[in-house]
C-alpha cells in the first residue's frame, strides 16, 4: 500500500485512538516565541530545565501544544512538509540547530522528513508507547521539546525518517 495512503488512513483513525491533534486555528508564532523567550538562542547549547509554566508563558499556543504536550499537527498542513528551500532548521521553542536542508527529503507522509540530524546531540530519542503503538519519539537535545518521531523507512545512507512537526521548526534560509 502506498505510504501516503497509509498515513491518510492512520489520520482518519487517529481521533478514535485518542491521538492529540494541534488546533485547526494554529498559526506560526515563531517571531512571538523568539521575542518573548529569553532562552531562545541559535548559539547557546546549554541544556535547559525549565518549568512547564515558563514554557507556556513564552511559547505560542500551537508551539507549546506540540513541544510540551506532545501534540501533532495535521498531515499536509504544516508549512515545511513540502518546503524545498536551502537552509537550516532550528527548534522553534529554544533555537537549537536540528537539521539542514540537505538532509530533507520528500517522503510524502505529510510532515517534513529528514534522514539525519545535524549532530548526535541536537536531538534525543525516547521510547513512546502512547496510543497503543511502540515508536521512538524525537525531542530537542537542548529543551526536550517534542519534535516528532523517527522511523526506519528513510532513504540511504541512514535509512531513517525523522518525521517532524512544522510548527516546532524554525527555518533560516541560506544567503
Amino acid at each position: 500500500m502506498n505510504l501516503k495512503y497509509m498515513y491518510i488512513i492512520a489520520l482518519a483513525l487517529a481521533p478514535m485512538a485518542g491521538c492529540a491533534q494541534a488546533p485547526e486555528t494554529a498559526k506560526d508564532g515563531m517571531n512571538e516565541t523568539k521575542k518573548d523567550n529569553p532562552y531562545y538562542s541559535r548559539t547557546d547549547k546549554t541544556k535547559l530545565d525549565l518549568s512547564d509554566e515558563f514554557w507556556q508563558s513564552v511559547l505560542s499556543e500551537d508551539v507549546y501544544y506540540i513541544a510540551r504536550k506532545k501534540g501533532t499537527e495535521r498531515a499536509f498542513t504544516g508549512k515545511y512538509w513540502d518546503h524545498e528551500g536551502l537552509g537550516d532548521y532550528y527548534c522553534g521553542a529554544c533555537g537549537n540547530h536540528l537539521f539542514v536542508s540537505d538532509s530533507k527529503f520528500a517522503s510524502q507522509c505529510g510532515w517534513p522528513s529528514f534522514f539525519e540530524a545535524i549532530s548526535e546531540t541536537s536531538v534525543e530519542y525516547v521510547r513512546d508507547s502512547s496510543h497503543g503503538m511502540i515508536r521512538t519519539e524525537v525531542v530537542c537535545g537542548r529543551c526536550d521539546g517534542h519534535l516528532g518521531h523517527i522511523f526506519d523507512d528513510g532513504p540511504p545512507p541512514t535509512h531513517k525518517r525523522f518525521c517532524m512537526n512544522s510548527v516546532v521548526l524554525d527555518f533560516e534560509p541560506k544567503d
